[in-house]
């Protein structure tokens, strides 16, 4: 019996994971889809045409990427659920407008006609109850320092040459973000509580978790 069907999760589930840079989420995604048997969705970021643009020039390129994200992310959502779930998803729809169109509009790098034009078609797409929302979204948080050090650990380019006070100002946005969330069900993980890579027990023990946060909406 493989852990999906010890747990009772259902095959059609949309496990959503969300946090902030270097938390862990691609790792999280891995693991849960290979102990569940489910099917991985995973941003596009090497071919992203606007992602180096963008932390050249947070102003000039701001609301190409976040319009960039929001359809590539809302044709992912449609077709996750076309195949018939069973997916666990690699960063959410809802932290695009939540967090980045925010945070910029917010510091001025995105100009208010340009973050008006955003949202709204944000809540056009997203926030109506024709949009399929996942069954659970599995928050990853931790301690700033150690988001920092994984960032600078994993060795992008346009991450480390991105000023500290960045990540600061996003970490505390989405703690910020997370509070007041409400679009569908969260179940709230600390990235210092479980070992993913050493622990083989830990991703029992988290999709444990998932069940009963699952059980809990019944």
């Amino acid at each position: 019996m493989n852990l999906r069907e010890k747990y009772n999760i259902p095959q059609n589930a949309v496990i959503t994971i969300a946090g902030t840079v270097g938390v862990g989420k691609s790792t999280m995604t891995s693991k849960l889809a290979e102990a569940l048997q489910f099917k991985t969705s995973f941003e596009n970021v090497d071919h992203n045409p606007y992602l180096d643009k963008f932390y050249a020039d947070f102003e000039r390129w701001s609301f190409h990427l976040q319009i960039y994200f929001l359809a590539e992310r809302f044709k992912e959502q449609k077709r996750m659920y076309e195949l018939g779930g069973g997916f666990v998803q690699d960063r959410s729809i809802y932290e695009d407008t939540g967090i980045f169109a925010k945070m910029h509009a917010d510091k001025g790098t995105m100009n208010k006609t340009d973050y008006a034009t955003y949202t709204s078609l944000f809540e056009a797409m997203v926030m109506t109850p024709y949009f399929p929302h996942p069954d659970v979204l599995l928050y990853l948080e931790g301690d700033l320092n150690e988001v920092i050090t994984r960032i600078h650990k994993r060795g992008r380019d346009m991450e480390q040459q991105t000023p500290i006070s960045y990540w600061e100002e996003m970490h505390e946005r989405y703690q910020t973000w997370i509070n007041q969330f409400t679009a569908c069900p969260v179940l709230r993980l600390n990235i210092k509580d479980y070992d993913l890579l050493q622990n083989e027990k830990a991703t029992e023990e988290i999709i444990a978790e998932i069940a009963q946060s699952l059980k809990q909406q019944v």
